[in-house]
């Protein structure tokens, strides 16, 4: 079985042979239910295969979809003009780079369209290119824009350069509502959603579908759909490991199930690590491996969290979905990001208790934050903990705490500026690391113990 890890683009799967899970009905529904869509999903969810099985779609290709459940849907297979904006590729470090990589998609669309001499905003050239595409092509116009928040991401820590941004991007993005009557299909993905203030202010004709009961799985594989396309993988994974079958389908809802995205929702693997555990026959943190948080450390250190508090957060849905209050509150931040989940609903008062999805994320996350609480450098945190576990293990308590204060001693409490505060977070990783159940400040009746 060939497995499409890394492979984003649905005609290369397709053509070459690769596995690919059906979300094809789902589609289709999309695109005959609605007009503009935003989703939002962590990284390596599949969001860039999904936007090029739109554009396969769209464009009429239905040789691709033999055998899938949109080729028995679908009647016409009309052929719409595409226009594919993808921000994921591009460092946005200044205001220049994101103006690049705007004109650089809107010329190549112009070759194709034409311009007005006149049209010189970013936002004008593309409300040009939109109604000369649906006019030239006689159909109206689909546009796909993947990873929209990339550059508001990676300018966090720098407010001027984000208010710059957000200005530009809510310029370009109004196209989509004020070109309505060219505009087919509008889908919009990212990691985030940045709304009231930001670039979604004016686009309220967006169906939000981050926490839509009907998609909760159109990103990610469902344990029925492990079963049915994965089946023999699993059990020779089991067969590598020296695991029951049943062992082997338990060790993968461990370590990889447990997202949720609506109140008592489907749980949801993560399809790269999945797909890659079953590639290599090997267990690993595969999705953790492939990117540093770096953005989540400085907001976690900015606003001085304590991190005891991610699994004990209980929010509304409103403030959940966007991240307007990040400047008080990470908590929206993290779990867009992937790394926490929903955990359980409160009906009565419409509250959401969170939690880490599965045991990847959860070691992956304390692993990464030790070294920015502690004096270990990056890569020796599992060293550290494995000598801890071997001083328990064998009794050598005064080893322990030795070890213990080695680790802290060179660390800078005003790094933090609340020395109670950093020093709990980093006990609290450490025990959390070393497998243990860990409650901080917890009240009795004598008092309250750390």
């Amino acid at each position: 079985m060939k497995y499409p890890i890394g492979i984003q683009n649905f005609e290369k799967i397709r053509h070459e042979g690769y596995v690919y899970v059906d979300k094809t009905s789902l589609i289709y529904k999309l695109v005959n239910e609605g007009s503009y869509y935003f989703l939002s999903r962590p990284r390596r969810f599949g969001k860039s295969l999904l936007l090029s099985t739109l554009a396969a779609y769209l464009s009429g290709k239905r040789e691709l979809f033999q055998g899938l459940a949109l080729e028995r849907l679908e009647k016409d297979w009309t052929q719409y003009p595409i226009l594919y904006l993808d921000l994921n590729n591009q460092r946005y470090d200044s205001v220049e780079s994101l103006n690049e990589i705007l004109d650089l998609n809107l010329s190549k669309w112009e070759d194709l369209y034409g311009r007005y001499d006149k049209e010189k905003s970013f936002s004008l050239r593309f409300a040009g290119i939109v109604e000369r595409a649906a006019i030239k092509t006689g159909h109206r116009v689909v546009i796909l824009v993947d990873e929209y928040d990339k550059p508001l991401l990676q300018a966090l820590n720098n407010e001027a350069l984000q208010d710059e941004f957000r200005a530009t991007l809510k310029a370009f993005y109004s196209v989509l509502k004020t070109g309505d009557q060219y505009i087919k299909f509008a889908f919009l993905t990212g990691v985030t959603k940045f709304g009231k203030v930001s670039v979604f202010s004016d686009l309220n004709n967006l169906i939000d579908l981050s926490m839509d009961e009907r998609y909760q799985s159109i990103c990610g594989i469902t344990e029925d759909e492990i079963h049915h396309y994965f089946e023999a993988s699993v059990h020779e994974l089991a067969k590598r490991n020296n695991l029951s079958n049943e062992d082997a389908f338990a060790r993968l809802e461990r370590d990889y199930d447990g997202y949720h995205f609506t109140a008592n929702g489907e749980g949801v693997y993560n399809p790269f690590s999945l797909l890659n555990t079953l590639s290599k026959e090997k267990f690993g943190r595969y999705w953790f491996e492939t990117g540093t948080p770096s953005y989540l450390v400085d907001v976690l250190k900015q606003d001085r969290y304590p991190l005891p508090d991610l699994t004990q957060e209980q929010v509304t849905g409103d403030f959940l979905n966007s991240i307007d209050s990040m400047s008080k509150n990470p908590i929206p931040l993290i779990y867009q990001s992937g790394y926490l989940t929903i955990k359980s609903f409160d009906e009565r008062f419409g509250f959401y208790t969170l939690g880490f999805p599965n045991k990847e994320v959860e070691e992956g996350f304390a692993d990464y934050l030790l070294p920015f609480y502690t004096n270990i450098r990056q890569g020796e945190s599992a060293f550290f903990i494995g000598t801890f576990v071997n001083d328990l293990e064998r009794g050598r308590l005064d080893d322990f705490m030795l070890r213990m204060q080695t680790m802290l001693s060179d660390t800078d409490y005003k790094i933090v500026g609340d020395s109670e505060l950093y020093f709990q977070n980093a006990f609290y990783l450490i025990c959390r690391m070393l497998g243990f159940y860990t409650e901080v400040e917890r009240e009795t009746s004598n008092g309250r113990m750390d």
